[in-house]
């Protein structure tokens, strides 16, 4: 009996987690860069010292889908998007990095281009500075030029070069603040076959349709393992009351 219990238990358990996912997709499907994320579950089964008695269902694995999602015209200058594979690299305040696909930057009052959250955005020699009254232009490969509002009419002076980066897949990990990390040794080099575009953001690759799909399949998987448990005490009353009228 403990068996149906342990399988409708653990079923349910992680059948809730996959809805918050999947709710937490569906909350994200406008934002800027943001990689859907899905669940994988299994059943296991419970390895005693004689045999395995029971099994129970665990989450497998978190799987990250890094499909680009469409590219959305803006005209803004510090708005950017990656074109196929890749990611911008954020300078951490722990002296690490952090890669996103949120292109979504802005100049902070002393000139460094950060994010909205004031993260910096890594160049390849250190955080990027945009001199004062200028516009600014994106190269395909990254490079960011300073053209001046007054002075020299055309004068375009580079200021730096974003640091992009193409990590292995299977090396990122999704950190609570949403920003992704390699979990391969040491930082990341600087990929020659990243390209970008300005005037650019990219947008969400959820897919709605398939999420809320996913959410009906999921609420009646959770119907079906309560309805188990149900089932499972209604037999252990049916059962204690035949060996009690014996």
């Amino acid at each position: 009996m403990d068996r149906v219990i342990y399988t409708a238990m653990t079923g349910a358990k992680w059948t809730m987690e996959r809805q918050a996912s999947v709710a937490h997709n569906l909350a994200n499907a406008s934002t800027t860069g943001y990689r859907a994320e899905e669940h994988r579950l299994r059943a296991v089964q419970v390895q005693t010292e004689a045999f395995a008695s029971r099994a129970f269902v665990i989450d497998a694995s978190v799987k990250n889908d890094y499909t680009p999602g469409a590219l959305q015209q803006t005209g803004r200058s510090y708005d950017m998007a990656i074109q196929g594979k890749g990611w911008f690299t954020l300078a951490m305040p722990d002296g690490t990095e952090a890669y996103t696909r949120n292109g979504h930057f802005q100049v902070s009052p002393t000139g460094i281009l950060q994010n909205h959250e004031g993260i910096p955005l890594q160049g390849e020699t250190g955080p990027i500075t945009v001199p004062p009254d200028t516009e600014v232009t994106l190269g395909a490969d990254g490079t960011l030029s300073a053209v001046q509002r007054t002075g020299g009419v055309n004068q375009v002076n580079p200021i730096g070069r974003l640091k992009l980066v193409d990590p292995p897949e299977n090396t990122l990990k999704r950190g609570d603040d949403g920003l992704f990390r390699s979990t391969a040794p040491g930082l990341q080099p600087q990929a020659q076959n990243v390209r970008v575009v300005g005037g650019y953001l990219e947008g969400s690759n959820v897919n709605v349709v398939d999420q809320v799909v996913a959410m009906i399949s999921l609420s009646r998987q959770f119907e079906m393992q309560t309805k188990m448990l149900q089932t499972a005490e209604r037999n252990d009353q049916a059962a204690s009351q035949v060996l009690g009228n014996n």
